[in-house]
């Protein structure tokens, strides 16, 4: 499939950042553009531009940003009825790819978990972007979420008063019962996404705040480690 080149400024409208950072990325490294000499102009391939909006570093960008915006409009959740759309399409192609087996709906069952996680969590206390980045890429299979919401801390806080950090708050949700009000047991879909992972070939990185949980097939113990970068919302890796 043959990609057009796209000038700076059509490549900064299509990510949603200024002509600067995109001369500070190409020069960095961490989205080198196209010049047919070392001063010409910059361009870049319409192919390169679409992966990157739908990339974790995209994601991850979005959620670091200190002012909220949209992110790219074809990767944009703003109510639970888009999101739950694409979904369903989801599971749909992840039907289509070859060797998943019924593994395809537990990847499209634990996506559906956190990204409902998202909009139950948040309702009516977005602090600034409502909704959610939803995009993947089931070439290199990888799926990516990512939301500008208050984070596990805040939302766990409200039943478990007493914790203090993000860490803390990441190992509850994955790890006990929060809440339990039979037989739905509201509030403790991450366990079953913790469950899901650990018996499958997928792997799954969730970030909140300042703390970061990797989890991957016969997992006993979760790796969960405080960073430097502190981010909002929730920011999800899923490989498989």
């Amino acid at each position: 499939m043959s990609s057009k080149l796209l000038t700076i400024s059509q490549a900064s409208k299509m990510i949603g950042v200024s002509i600067q950072t995109l001369r500070r990325w190409d020069d960095s490294g961490k989205l080198p553009s196209i010049r047919k000499k070392k001063t010409g102009n910059r361009y870049y391939t319409s192919n390169d531009i679409e992966d990157y909006i739908k990339s974790f570093k995209s994601a991850k960008n979005w959620v670091l940003s200190d002012v909220g915006h949209e992110p790219h409009l074809d990767f944009y959740c703003p109510n639970i009825s888009v999101f739950q759309a694409r979904s369903i399409r989801l599971m749909t192609e992840l039907n289509e790819v070859k060797r998943l087996g019924e593994t395809f709906s537990l990847i499209a069952g634990i996506v559906g978990e956190i990204g409902n996680n998202s909009f139950d969590h948040n309702l009516g206390n977005w602090p600034d972007a409502p909704g959610t980045f939803f995009a993947y890429n089931l070439n290199k299979r990888q799926i990516v979420l990512a939301d500008r919401g208050q984070g596990v801390l805040v939302t766990l806080k409200r039943a478990r008063p007493g914790l203090s950090d993000h860490k803390n708050a990441l190992r509850v949700a994955f790890t006990e019962i929060v809440s339990g009000r039979a037989p739905e047991y509201r509030g403790n879909g991450l366990k079953f996404v913790s469950n899901v992972v650990i018996d499958n070939k997928i792997s799954l990185f969730f970030q909140t705040g300042d703390a970061q949980l990797r989890i991957q097939k016969d997992d006993s113990v979760l790796s969960i480690k405080k960073t430097s970068v502190c981010l909002r919302g929730c920011l999800v890796l899923i490989e498989f």
